[in-house]
């Protein structure tokens, strides 16, 4: 499905539309390669839906028509649901999709002896032109459609723009794909979370990269290698003994080789969520040389941080490994909420008694911020501690390694109260827990660093994740992705696996469950309960495999 760019997201808003260089060393020529549908790319998905049928009233029509959404076609046209419409009818499928309730659709009223029809929907959550998603708190929308008879059969003559589908089809039509960029200091590769027809989907992938842009809320955080310009020259990325063949137009040539290096990392990450194996990029059929370069692993150790009477440091069994330079001085401090650093070099830790402080070997504890009602610290990559007051999150700081400290600007302007922060493993964003309006939410914001790494603001633009049932208790990155939100419902805890950019999966935890960690791909979410138990998910069921933890602390990274 072809995206058009350069539309704001947050995205709530946007439902129903319906709402001096070297040049590339070059070798050889490309060969032909497979275009999708063939064996050795696989099938692509594709969904039929019915044809109008002889005879069909303006409600069946209007009911026919919604339901060809599901049915891009390969080549994305949506060529079943214009069957629906009278000739010279004018209607874009690509402006949005709106996710409705199922069940919660009503059925069209029909007016005017056919001419006029309505219904409303319920929207959940809304993909707009770049397939970025974004849930809805729209209540209902009202959908209505113009009709009129062609040749003695009913045709729709106005219709909004986009396609509805249900939370259920949905995911049988669409997919989630990341998009990658590199963090500024070309370290880390950040992801950029779009939904694409389940079609053609390379070619989708490789033109939101070459020719799109970040989400807005991502922008100012990220990088691009891709040349202002650059472009895909044909609309189709075919497979050539499973390696992705990508041609770029020649002003891709401009670019030095470093350049291009990086250009080849973010086209065989990205393409790896559709399951490619190897890219190749090529420029007037020419084979482009290029090599993936070296990103740092955002990926964090497998087995439980935890702080105990005894020690700290990774929990397998009742054996616990202490982390060189950090458990001595933490077994001594009284403190309540700990994340490591990716070399664990360096901890940031919030005491019983409120203030907010780093661990290093060298120091010690060292308090950095002593405000009131503060809540648990988040460390980045690059050594800076950030710390905010529950009562005030636009009074959110960051303070550097030698204790410097920065207003962070435009920070969480609308909330009230912040419940928790955690910033990503990459540096590049800030996910939190804050209340608004009475509601609490999750959000997400880019990180904008000056030429230093210097924290500055978070971003013009924040995406709503997503809403948190009853009282929110705490937030953590479980991958790159995903967060995960624990929050109190009555006398029991919910625990969300909250895609960023996606739907979230909610699951029932213990009632007295009282902070979150992410983990590795065989138990992404742990929990700490009031008692000091250690509960690790295991598919959907909780599993207490340890007792007596007095800090289940959350990790940065893995140490290169």
């Amino acid at each position: 499905m072809k995206r058009m760019r350069g539309v704001l997201v947050v995205i709530v808003a946007g439902v129903l539309a319906l709402t001096g260089c070297a040049g590339f060393p070059v070798t050889g020529q490309v060969q032909n390669g497979l275009e999708p549908g063939d064996s050795a790319g696989g099938p692509d998905f594709a969904v039929r839906p019915d044809s109008p049928q002889p005879g069909a009233t303006p409600e069946q029509i209007v009911n026919g028509f919604l339901r060809a959404g599901s049915g891009p076609g390969t080549l994305q046209t949506w060529s079943v649901a214009r069957e629906f419409l009278a000739p010279g009818t004018e209607w874009d499928p690509q402006v949005s999709v709106t996710i409705d309730a199922p069940g919660e659709r009503s059925a069209p009223i029909v007016m005017d002896d056919g001419g006029h029809v309505e219904l409303t929907i319920a929207p959940v959550a809304v993909v707009d032109a770049a397939g970025a998603y974004g849930p809805s708190d729209a209540g209902t929308s009202r959908l209505t459609f113009e009709l009129e008879q062609v040749e003695g059969e009913w045709r729709i003559t106005q219709a909004p723009d986009g396609i509805v589908l249900d939370s259920n089809q949905f995911p049988t039509v669409f997919r989630p794909y990341s998009l990658q960029y590199f963090d500024p200091t070309w370290t880390y590769l950040v992801p950029d979370v779009r939904w694409f027809t389940r079609s053609n989907v390379r070619a989708q992938i490789a033109e939101a990269l070459v020719e799109g842009e970040p989400s807005p809320w991502l922008a100012q955080s990220v990088t691009s290698a891709f040349p202002e310009g650059a472009a895909l020259a044909q609309r189709s990325v075919p497979l050539l003994d499973g390696v992705a063949q990508v041609e770029l137009t020649p002003l891709a040539l401009e670019a030095d080789s470093v350049t291009r290096d990086r250009m080849q990392t973010q086209l065989v990450a990205s393409l790896a969520s559709a399951g490619v194996g190897g890219v190749q990029m090529s420029v007037d059929r020419t084979l482009v040389e290029a090599q993936e370069v070296e990103t740092r692993s955002t990926r964090v150790a497998a087995l439980p941080l935890v702080l105990t009477d005894t020690g700290f440091g990774f929990l397998a069994g009742e054996e616990l490994t202490p982390v060189e330079g950090l458990s001595e001085t933490m077994v001594s401090l009284a403190a309540v909420a700990i994340q490591t650093s990716p070399e664990r070099d360096a901890a940031a830790v919030r005491l019983a008694g409120g203030e907010v402080g780093r661990v290093t070997a060298e120091e010690g504890f060292v308090a950095l911020d002593v405000r009131t009602g503060l809540v648990d610290p988040s460390i980045d990559p690059f050594g800076f501690v950030w710390s905010a007051p529950h009562t005030a999150p636009s009074d959110l700081s960051a303070f550097g390694p030698d204790g410097t400290r920065v207003d962070i600007l435009n920070a969480f302007p609308t909330a009230t109260q912040l419940t928790a922060m955690s910033v990503s493993h990459d540096g590049a964003r800030i996910a939190a827990l804050v209340t608004s309006g009475g509601r609490t939410s999750a959000w997400i914001a880019g990180i904008v660093r000056d030429a230093d790494g210097v924290p500055q603001s978070l971003s013009d633009v924040a995406l709503l994740v997503g809403w948190a049932p009853g009282v929110g208790q705490g937030i953590a990155w479980i991958d790159d992705v995903t967060l995960g939100v624990l929050a109190v419902t009555g006398e029991e805890s919910r625990v969300l696996e909250q895609t960023v950019g996606g739907p979230a999966i909610s699951t029932t935890g213990e009632s007295n469950a009282t902070s979150i960690a992410g983990g590795n791909t065989t138990s992404p979410v742990r929990l700490r309960t009031s008692d000091g138990g250690l509960l690790i998910k295991r598919g959907a069921n909780w599993q207490r495999t340890a007792s007596d933890i007095r800090v289940l602390a959350t990790q940065q990274g893995l140490p290169q």
